[in-house]
């Protein structure tokens, strides 16, 4: 440690899971996609020298305890079990001794499975309706298998699949592979393992919890029969690799649940159907005392998906106050995860509120996070913008399952912020066989990483921009109140480009791409909100002035568009005391593949909360002075009574020059997308100049 500040002290602290010394209090979370042993792969199981090379990389960057994403005890493509493979488990054995170099610790996270919370995607969900394609798939991916859940019930992804009962045979055979795998984990020199999990939904937690759970057998009805999985899970861990191998308990202190796909909102009042606080306080110590070392907790399940994977909307820190009580009821050490900040954290620790801060990411946006915590370089530190679109990007709206793209589906922990996370062979910078003179045009964030890109390959770069401020409609992304991860890149940014000789050229328009003294161009001029021929459009506020503030809105305000920007406005106006309504095309909000169900579910859950109206499958025929007439799917019109207007019904590419051999244009301008799309899009250009 080279310059700690005290308030930060705590967090570089040891501590002991068990017999386990952790020479410091920051944990990295398991994010899904980064096992050790692959995620998801047809290839099958296998050592994964990608996610091995990313926890060894931010191992040498003083993190405390390191857990990896989840690693399924059968393989999800052809069936193999995990401990079916000694030779992974022997490459695994040299690459702990180079984890231990570093002084870090590093738990394996082994998972009974999802159950109804499998993330069943478009492509499959047809094939598993149908007896006979089901069957046919069956040697590939047992779909039947994946979707096994407690009881008979609806996926959470599918609403019109039901997942089968899992059998007793089938628990026992995972109890066993439990207790196989992590001895081989232990053989392998691995310091603990954790189990998942009792939490987030997945499938021990629908077990746990009676609103899932209709077994009448020893694993259903009852408080013990109902744990029973779970402390099965454990006693066998510890007969197979003995009662001082430290076992971890990922664990939801809450539910955060309402109703069958319905969350609650923080501060809600509301009656819990899932585990509330009164049970966990007898399951938290029931679960210590049947052998668990360490609860890695945070709160919520797969339909209240936000308080696990906690969006932007949600607060920062936002189970720390659960976990830090349920903390009160046992003696095993805690870790709370959570859009945790590290100052809250370590005043928490110090406190004794908790042991460890769960982080995840955070690691994925910036691995030198810690390090530069600890020389007191905060302002050098990536922020996360939680924004799942990298990371955890899987999306549902009405009537669909997981509408991600397979291919990303079977990628997830890589990070719209930072291309190299999860896929450094795709995504890296070498320095440039010939130096150039490049121009980039548009001082957004698609400009601006692509000039510090290139930057950093030893290129003389130009930026300009024809405002006086960078950023471009980034900024009005970033305006809303609870946007202030957002605010903060855009500073970073400003920060980083400092760092590099590129010329920033502010207040500079240029109208002529043959008028730059340029070897290469990148046009990185963005889009322009789309119009809509209707009559009074034109007395309408467009969603960019006002996120901008160039134009103010009265109390009762339509938003017409229930996309992302369209719900954000809603919930922003809401949030300042306003009376928004929604008027969306589409048979349900936020239908965008990309974005994630934590992201989208939240709102949805927000505006059902706090009867905000919305019309789906309804379009917009006419605006008034005082009000909107509407046109349902039916062909009816009627009113809606409007002080305000705006339009958030997209955008169209506004690229200065078209693509040809020494230009290149990138981000919204090429085709409009999202933050990770102009950050990769970036990279796909500069790597090759």
């Amino acid at each position: 440690m080279q310059k700690t500040e005290q308030k930060y002290e705590a967090l570089f602290t040891p501590w002991k899971v068990g017999n386990v010394e952790i020479k410091n209090r920051i944990v990295l979370c398991p994010t899904g996609g980064t096992s050790l042993f692959g995620w998801f792969e047809l290839t099958g199981c296998h050592f994964d020298k990608e996610a091995a090379n990313h926890f060894l990389e931010r191992a040498k960057n003083n993190v405390g305890l390191i857990i990896p994403g989840i690693a399924p005890l059968r393989d999800t493509f052809w069936g193999k079990w995990l401990w079916q493979n000694p030779k992974m488990f022997e490459e695994l054995k040299e690459y702990m001794d180079e984890i231990h170099k570093t002084g870090a610790k590093l738990f394996i996270q082994l998972t009974a499975g999802m159950g109804r919370s499998w993330a069943i995607t478009e492509l499959i969900a047809p094939l598993h309706k149908n007896k006979f394609t089901r069957t046919l798939i069956k040697p590939v991916i047992d779909t039947n298998h994946e979707l096994a859940s407690p009881s008979a019930q609806k996926s959470r992804w599918a609403h019109d699949i039901e997942c089968p009962e899992m059998t007793v045979e089938q628990i026992h055979e995972i109890i066993e592979a439990f207790a196989k795998t992590a001895k081989l984990c232990k053989e392998a020199g691995v310091d603990g393992v954790e189990v998942h999990a009792v939490h987030e939904g997945y499938l021990l937690d629908q077990f746990a919890i009676e609103f899932f759970n209709k077994r009448t057998d020893e694993y259903g009805g009852s408080f013990e029969n109902r744990y029973r999985f779970a402390a099965e899970v454990v006693k066998a861990i510890k007969e197979a690799c003995g009662q001082d191998y430290p076992v971890s308990l990922r664990y939801s202190v809450e539910s955060k649940l309402k109703d069958f796909c319905y969350g609650a909102m923080p501060g809600e009042e509301y009656t819990e159907v899932g585990r509330n606080m009164e049970e966990s306080e007898k399951a938290a110590k029931y679960l210590q005392d049947v052998g668990y070392d360490m609860l890695n907790a945070d709160n919520g399940t797969y339909d209240s998906w936000y308080w696990a994977h906690p969006p932007m909307y949600m607060p920062e820190n936002c189970n720390l106050e659960d976990v830090a009580h349920i903390k009160k009821f046992v003696d095993i050490p805690v870790v709370c995860a959570g859009r945790m900040d590290a100052l809250v954290g370590a005043q928490a620790v110090a406190d004794g509120s908790i042991d460890a801060v769960g982080i995840a990411r955070q690691f994925l946006v910036d691995p030198e996070w810690v390090t530069k915590l600890i020389e007191d370089r905060l302002e050098d530190i990536k922020p996360c913008i939680c924004c799942h679109s990298g990371c955890f990007n899987f999306s549902s709206s009405k009537g669909h399952a997981n509408t991600q793209d397979l291919k990303d589906t079977m990628g997830l922990s890589r990070c719209a912020l930072n291309p190299e996370t999860m896929q450094s062979r795709k995504y890296h910078l070498e320095p440039a066989k010939k130096q150039k003179n490049i121009a980039v045009i548009g001082g957004g964030i698609g400009g601006m990483e692509a000039a510090i890109a290139c930057a950093k390959r030893g290129h003389n770069v130009t930026l300009y921009e024809k405002s006086d401020k960078l950023g471009g409609v980034f900024v009005a992304a970033a305006a809303p109140s609870f946007k202030e991860k957002d605010k903060a890149l855009i500073a970073w940014y400003i920060r980083e480009l400092a760092k590099y000789p590129i010329t920033v050229n502010m207040n500079t328009e240029i109208t002529d791409v043959s008028t730059l003294d340029a070897d290469e161009i990148i046009v990185a001029t963005g889009a322009v909100a789309k119009r809509i021929p209707v009559k009074g459009a034109d007395t309408a506020v467009e969603a960019v002035d006002y996120l901008l503030g160039n134009k103010q809105v009265g109390e009762n305000v339509v938003i017409i568009g229930g996309g992302l920007t369209g719900c954000e406005i809603a919930y922003e106006l809401y949030l300042n005391g306003k009376k928004p309504v929604i008027v969306e095309m589409q048979d349900d909000l936020i239908t965008t593949p990309g974005i994630c169900l934590a992201n989208t579910s939240y709102l949805r859950d927000f505006f059902k909360t706090n009867h905000v109206p919305v019309y789906l499958e309804t379009s917009l025929s006419e605006i008034h002075n005082d009000s909107v007439t509407l046109k349902d799917k039916e062909g009816n019109s009627f009113k809606v009574d409007a002080d305000s207007v705006i339009l958030s019904v997209g955008y169209n590419p506004a690229p200065l020059a078209p693509k040809s051999k020494h230009v290149h244009v990138i981000g919204d301008a090429k085709k409009v997308g999202n933050l990770r799309t102009v950050i990769w899009g970036a990279w796909d250009v500069a790597m090759k100049l």
